[in-house]
């Protein structure tokens, strides 16, 4: 996978849902826990490698972010859902974002 710039809205989300979600990220100091240093997806501009965690237990919270920084090439057609509006990728003939 070629590493491509983060746009505007990508960091943005990426900056809500490490201050917001990340279990490791400390308010009060600005810091990741257990590396006691700055948090490196906050300062993160290229696709490419990310935080572990982040990847696995914080990124999948938002599945339209997900789908745009983890697929190759061209970003894959999110619909919204028919019942709630949320968008999420769609498998085959899919309408709605879950069975329920």
């Amino acid at each position: 996978m070629d590493a491509r710039e983060l746009t505007r809205d990508e960091k943005k989300k990426i900056r809500s849902l490490v201050t917001g979600m990340c279990a490791n990220y400390d308010r009060e100091s600005g810091l990741c826990l257990p590396l006691d240093c700055a948090c490196y997806m906050l300062h993160k501009c290229w696709t490419g490698a990310y935080c572990r965690y982040f990847r696995e237990a914080v990124l999948p919270l938002n599945p339209e972010l997900q789908a745009s920084l983890t697929t190759e090439g061209i970003s894959p057609e999110l619909r919204a859902c028919a019942v709630c509006g949320r968008a999420f990728l769609p498998g085959g003939r899919q309408a709605y974002c879950s069975d329920a």
